[in-house]
């Protein structure tokens, strides 16, 4: 095999990882909304899969060109969703429903900067509290751990948020806690 086959299978291979991945991120920018950033990645696929796509007719008759597209595309898939999940683009809201006192569990998770919203309801067996809290998604792992070091039995269930507004004050105040806690834990 010479120096030439091997250069274009790695060459097809890494450009369908780098396409397939830029196109994940791109479906997820459409489905939230953002159009523009997800216009931009669509370009950069399209670019880069034709490039892809050239290697691989100009060179029909080796079947490693096949297996290197189709290899790239699965690899693709896998370090696309990874670093979906490392960015952690979103918000989510968090519902915890309750017949026991959870005052604990709202001041762990208040302590830590997130907002809790406390509502009395009507359950099947009688009265329970329903806390919300919409949190980003990088969050979510601290804020389940909260949840479940409070009570692992709890109830509760993390909704993805299409748009959420939240006033510029509460930002603010959500930004010093968190920068607060962050340099407390450094020292």
């Amino acid at each position: 095999m010479d120096f030439q086959v091997i250069f274009i299978v790695i060459l097809v291979f890494t450009a369908r990882i780098i396409d397939v991945s830029v196109g994940t991120l791109r479906i997820i920018m459409v489905s939230k909304g953002k159009s523009v950033f997800a216009g931009i990645l669509g370009f950069f696929e399209s670019l880069i899969w034709i490039f892809a796509i050239t290697q691989l007719i100009s060179n029909l008759t080796n079947p490693l060109y096949y297996f290197a597209f189709a290899s790239g595309f699965a690899f693709g898939t896998y370090v696309g969703v990874i670093v979906e999940q490392k960015i952690a683009l979103g918000t989510l809201l968090v519902r915890i429903i309750s017949d026991k006192d959870c005052s604990e569990l709202i001041s762990r998770l208040r302590n830590k900067g997130y907002g809790v919203t406390n509502l009395e309801a009507q359950g099947m067996n009688g009265y329970v509290n329903i806390f919300y809290t919409v949190i980003h998604r990088s969050s979510n792992d601290d804020v389940i751990r909260t949840i479940k070091d409070f009570n692992p039995n709890i109830f509760y269930t993390v909704e993805e948020v299409k748009f959420a507004s939240i006033p510029l004050a509460q930002v603010r105040k959500l930004f010093f806690l968190n920068n607060h806690f962050s340099l407390r834990k450094a020292k």
